[in-house]
């Protein structure tokens, strides 16, 4: 249904090719003369402006907001599986159910979701976490479980799935964000839902990588 708009969008944009980090820096740098980047803000000459009272930067949450970065460096020692597990539950897992009307049960999780259909699926990639052997492992939701997917005992190399990202081989374990469209498309035909399941993608990025700085992890985020 959401057909000629939405395949047509997923199917040319899902491939890109990619160059080394320094050839696009040097891309960048020659556009630059002839193309100047943007301004990073945005303002209204002759507005009326009002001062806003000094921010409150009181309690644990403007930290960790404040401490969010996108790392690229990280710790050799393996990841606690109890820190794990917080990571997950928290970042996908439900946390209860409740009866919507003329569809029967749906699940309440922490970020939000369009008819609260949540089509983002977690996959992980296991590398170094403490008492849990390396392998591709799905995450259940409902049952704060992971589900090991056969004939994964050796994951793939990381360079192999984040090409031209050689920064993040260090990493203890890679987390796969993937979407079930029929979630969203069961409940809403029109195609500007494909925005939504997009959008929803982000919601779960960022609260995977505010919930990795609370627990004193260093997440990153890559559409590579």
């Amino acid at each position: 249904a959401w057909n000629p708009a939405v395949g047509f969008f997923h199917s040319a944009s899902r491939s890109t090719r990619f160059v080394e980090l320094d050839v696009h820096i040097e891309n960048l740098r020659h556009q630059a003369t002839t193309w100047p980047m943007p301004s990073p803000v945005k303002a209204y000459a002759n507005a009326t402006v009002t001062r806003l009272p000094k921010p409150s930067m009181r309690g644990s949450f403007p930290q960790v907001l404040s401490s969010r970065r996108t790392w690229r460096r990280f710790g050799r020692a393996p990841v606690e599986l109890q820190t794990f597990s917080t990571l997950l539950h928290l970042t996908a897992g439900v946390q209860s159910w409740i009866t919507a009307r003329g569809e029967g049960k749906v699940a309440l999780k922490t970020s939000p979701s369009g008819g609260a259909r949540h089509p983002i699926e977690v996959y992980v990639l296991a590398r170094r976490v403490r008492s849990l052997r390396p392998g591709i492992y799905h995450y259940a939701p409902d049952r704060h479980v992971l589900e090991r997917i056969p004939g994964s005992a050796k994951p793939p190399a990381f360079d192999e799935i984040l090409p031209t990202q050689s920064w993040y081989r260090g990493a203890a374990a890679l987390v796969l964000f993937t979407a079930v469209f029929e979630r969203t498309r069961w409940r809403y035909r029109s195609p500007r839902a494909y925005r939504a399941v997009l959008l929803e993608a982000g919601h779960v990025c960022q609260t995977f990588c505010l919930t990795a700085t609370w627990l004193g992890l260093a997440p990153f985020c890559s559409m590579a």
